[in-house]
């Protein structure tokens, strides 16, 4: 099949992808010698090859309750979304991967526009909200994660905290606030930005938070621990980072302040699944995308995890703003990866990157 590869947007997508990959950095090798050649001779299944950009840490008990429930083996190789999204991009038809599991929509998307992932049932689409999921069909979310402004409650009045993103970018927060610049998360917020106001309205806000002295760190979870440990009074981060690092730390002075309905701040993302159309596996990768966004998938991200369920009928294990009520800039989440390459580029213009 043709995967357009005379397409400069794909090129640019890839280029992208591989300096997102650069800055992040990789987060773990997978297991080698994955299965291709379909069932074995003796009536085994066939080892299902997955690229996670979701960590060992995170994912590997879900896989290992896949292959005990369904007897699927799998062959996981974790790393970056980005890097792992870049290295399916260079492979091409020759990918062994199966399955592309990321933790943000914008990867997702820029392998769906290389034109490298195949249509889902109908059936598994519908089971998310539009929102969640490709409008072509071509990967569905499976956890969603929403951006917000971590505080530290003996440092930070409440009501001083802005409606707005936008307004982190006054002087008065001068050398208040910090976040991690080379996280994907950032990085795709940042390109649901442009999106959502333009490219000059999203350079002043981020010009602005330079002017601010705005710190770095290398994560969510340094951000959030900086916040508690008051060298930061905010942290721009992801909503669940407060219960991960308290679940590790124990109670901290720390709490999430969401910004407005409609706002840029308001920003959800979606963890997702999407099929390689290159899967010598293609039932067993089926078998797994509806495992991971039916009830043994979303009941695990909600008795696991601080996610948000993205099927209908589950719910978050903390008390956090229901899915329905979390709603941001009105953005098309397959959108992210075209545009990761312009994001990129402003944040290394700023400083960011």
């Amino acid at each position: 099949m043709s995967m357009g590869w005379a397409n400069p947007r794909n090129v640019a997508a890839v280029v992208a992808m591989l300096l997102f990959a650069s800055a992040c950095g990789a987060t773990g090798g997978g297991a080698e010698g994955a299965g291709t050649e379909g069932t074995t001779g003796g009536g085994d299944p066939a080892t299902l090859t997955i690229y996670s950009g979701r960590s060992e840490e995170f994912v590997a008990p879900l896989f290992e309750a896949f292959t005990q429930e369904t007897g699927i083996p799998v062959d996981v190789r974790y790393g970056d979304s980005a890097e792992l999204a870049a290295t399916i991009m260079e492979e091409g038809e020759n990918s062994p991967a199966d399955v592309f599991f990321s933790q943000d929509a914008g990867t997702l998307g820029a392998v769906a526009a290389a034109g490298l992932l195949t249509p889902l049932d109908g059936a598994i689409l519908e089971r998310v909200d539009p929102r969640f999921r490709s409008a072509e069909g071509l990967w569905v979310g499976t956890s969603g994660r929403g951006r917000v402004a971590v505080y530290n409650t003996e440092l930070v009045d409440p009501a001083e905290l802005p409606g707005s993103i936008l307004g982190f970018a006054d002087p008065s927060w001068d050398g208040r606030l910090g976040l991690p610049p080379t996280n994907a998360s950032f990085q795709a917020h940042v390109a649901a930005m442009l999106i959502a106001i333009g490219q000059d309205e999203t350079r002043r806000f981020l010009d602005g938070l330079m002017e601010n002295g705005v710190r770095f760190y290398a994560d969510n979870a340094s951000t959030t621990r900086a916040v508690a440990a008051g060298e930061i009074e905010v942290g721009l981060v992801n909503h669940y980072y407060k219960y991960e690092v308290e679940a590790e730390d124990g109670a901290l002075p720390i709490a999430n302040h969401y910004f407005e309905t409609g706002d840029v701040g308001a920003f959800i993302n979606a963890a997702g699944v999407g099929i390689l159309a290159t899967s010598p596996h293609a039932d067993e990768a089926r078998r797994f995308v509806d495992y991971v966004t039916g009830e043994p998938g979303q009941r695990f991200v909600a008795e696991h995890t601080w996610e948000y369920p993205i099927a209908a009928g589950y719910g978050p294990s903390v008390d956090i703003p229901p899915l329905s009520e979390f709603r941001g800039p009105d953005v098309d989440l397959s959108d992210l990866g075209a545009r990761l390459p312009e994001a990129l580029e402003l944040l290394a213009e700023v400083g960011f990157v």
